[in-house]
């Protein structure tokens, strides 16, 4: 058993008969009245997103999960499968348990976090940046920069990512994972 001071991003837990992912958590101590943890946690079996308040020195029931590396192989619409770095054994995972499904590339290596008691898979973390290729977007207009004006461009995977005017068809671009925003221009 584990207690709220163990608590950090990534962990799972087992909480209402299901298991969760913790988002983010704040430690609060407020100046009247006991401390308590604000979460947001993610449920690994059918995606949802709740807020949670677990009060200081709560017990909490740790999953215990092992992390291995995988490489995307491909989405076949409704699977997406993914094959070991080390003993080349394959799985297939829904798209609730991606988080930015759409920024995911062939051949792209991922994190998947895997339950130890049943060997099923919880949880996919993707790098923190990937390097896409902007394949359609329209041409940015000259003068328009009074303010940090965007537009939006389609990526090599399909995802649509919000970009700044320079950036033209053709163009390599690094994109935040967490977030699925554009971070900069790649230079070749």
């Amino acid at each position: 058993m584990a207690t709220t001071s163990d608590i950090r991003n990534g962990m799972c837990i087992h909480y209402n008969h299901d298991i969760y992912k913790i988002i983010e958590f704040l430690h609060v101590k407020p100046g009247k009245g006991p401390a308590f943890v604000r979460t947001k946690l993610k449920s690994v079996t059918n995606g949802k997103v709740l807020d949670n308040t677990f009060s200081a020195g709560h017990k909490i029931e740790e999953v215990r999960v092992e992390t291995k590396g995988y490489q995307f192989l491909y989405h076949d619409g409704e699977w997406f499968h993914f094959m070991n770095t080390e003993d080349y054994t394959q799985i297939r995972l829904l798209e609730s348990a991606l988080d930015q499904p759409g920024l995911l590339k062939e051949g792209e290596v991922v994190t998947i976090a895997i339950n130890t008691e049943d060997n099923m898979p919880l949880s996919v973390d993707m790098p923190a940046h990937v390097i896409l290729t902007v394949t359609a977007t329209e041409p940015g207009l000259k003068g328009n920069t009074a303010t940090n004006a965007t537009k939006p461009a389609t990526v090599e995977t399909g995802a649509e990512v919000n970009v700044p005017l320079f950036i033209n068809e053709g163009d390599k671009i690094k994109v935040e994972t967490e977030k699925g925003t554009y971070k900069e221009r790649i230079k070749e």
